[in-house]
């Protein structure tokens, strides 16, 4: 049984002159605007220890849609978490900002007087927000409904996505420390125990049976994975937030976990395959149906932990202006970003001087990449992506911090 909604894909478009000039700036490996303020941002991005053939950098005035500044605009460069930006514009498209995921309680069998004769199934559909308040919600609609009693056990569901923990090309590492283990049905990000399950829809099983037990309803069989049957009836259900409110907190805080659960959303809900693979297609499509510059992209996760991953500095401005152009989209986007000295993975940077509260912008960081990209102050959408084997983190972010505090100031005056 599944109630999310079929959702059609839009279609969206950039003025064919912005790709143009955008094209013609990236047939080199670099171009600068002249005069001062291609000056002023050149100078920023040279700091030590980060090439400038592993940087890439564009700005573009938002108004116009005419490129100000582009170096090695066209360069594939692992973005690490700017790869959310793909995410962000694709979810909020294909699902809208009001679109809601579904968690189920469904039973097998049929209910005798105040006894379920048989299981009851916790079906996930991708929530990464579900708690075990979410959980105990659920339990009191059980018992609601006259169920005191259940003869069967309880069982996880996670069939709406693949039994895949990871995304491909993660280093080993990044499992668990990274994002908790991927799973249509987690609850409290697969903690169980305090700790970390490897299981999370057993772990949520269990943490549902303590809810019911709590409730006043008895259980009689062990909790167990597996997927319910065709026509299991619905007995109760929750919704998470908007999708607007997850894609907040995952810029805000750079989230994996949520970026990657709503990669395989896409896929679940516009292809009817919950994969990364299938999330990483839809993804891929809407960016080409917005007409946004493709030439050496790769999109494999939702997170940008992948190793495999590859934007360019044209293709992240193409996007924000996309997102900026879209009334349905901005407001959403532009609440969703950290905040220059104010809030989220920008709370600690850039907390004075003219970029203070007019950066909006994505932060990345991995041991390869560094990475931000955003607004400034309503003119400008900007991109700097900066590689290295290791990338110097800290002088990667100085020059960037540098880069928008120049913009910040040339729209000052």
């Amino acid at each position: 049984m599944q109630k999310i909604p079929r959702v059609q894909l839009g279609r969206r478009t950039i003025l064919v002159a912005i790709l143009a000039v955008l094209a013609l700036a990236g047939a080199t490996a670099a171009w600068a605007a002249a005069g001062p303020l291609g000056l002023q941002l050149s100078q920023a991005l040279s700091v030590p220890h980060v090439p400038s053939t592993d940087s890439g950098a564009a700005v573009l005035d938002l108004a116009s849609g005419k490129p100000l500044y582009v170096h090695n605009g066209a360069t594939p460069l692992a973005p690490a978490s700017n790869e959310k930006l793909t995410v962000t514009f694709a979810a909020l498209s294909a699902l809208g900002p009001t679109f809601r995921i579904e968690t189920d309680v469904l039973g097998e069998g049929e209910q005798v007087d105040g006894s379920w004769q048989g299981d009851l199934v916790l079906q996930g559909h991708g929530d990464p927000t579900l708690s075990s308040a979410g959980l105990r919600a659920l339990a009191k609609r059980v018992r609601a409904a006259g169920i005191v009693r259940v003869t069967g056990g309880i069982v996880g569901d996670e069939s709406w996505f693949d039994a895949r923990r990871t995304a491909p090309g993660w280093k080993a590492a990044f499992y668990i420390n990274e994002s908790p283990p991927l799973s249509a049905l987690t609850v409290d990000r697969a903690r169980y125990g305090r700790r970390v399950s490897r299981e999370p829809a057993l772990a949520a099983a269990l943490l549902f049976r303590a809810a019911l037990r709590s409730a006043g309803v008895a259980i009689a069989g062990p909790p167990r994975t597996g997927v319910a049957d065709d026509d299991a009836v619905q007995l109760a259900e929750i919704e998470s937030p908007t999708l607007a409110t997850i894609v907040r907190g995952m810029d805000l805080a750079s989230d994996n976990f949520t970026a990657e659960v709503l990669l395989k959303q896409l896929g679940a809900v516009q292809l009817g395959k919950g994969t990364s693979a299938a999330g990483a297609a839809v993804v891929r499509r809407l960016l080409a149906d917005a007409g946004i510059p493709l030439a050496g992209v790769r999109i494999v996760d939702g997170s940008g932990l992948s190793y495999s991953d590859r934007l360019t500095a044209n293709t992240l401005v193409a996007l924000l202006q996309t997102m900026w152009s879209d009334p349905t989209l901005r407001p959403t986007v532009m609440h969703a970003l950290p905040v220059a000295g104010v809030s989220g993975t920008l709370e600690d940077r850039m907390r004075a001087g003219p970029a203070r509260g007019n950066v909006v912008a994505k932060t990345g960081t991995t041991s390869i990449a560094s990475a931000l990209s955003g607004f400034v102050r309503g003119r400008f959408a900007f991109a700097v992506l900066q590689n290295g084997n290791p990338v110097s983190s800290w002088w990667a972010r100085r020059a960037q911090d540098r880069f928008a505090t120049v913009l910040a100031a040339w729209t000052s005056g």
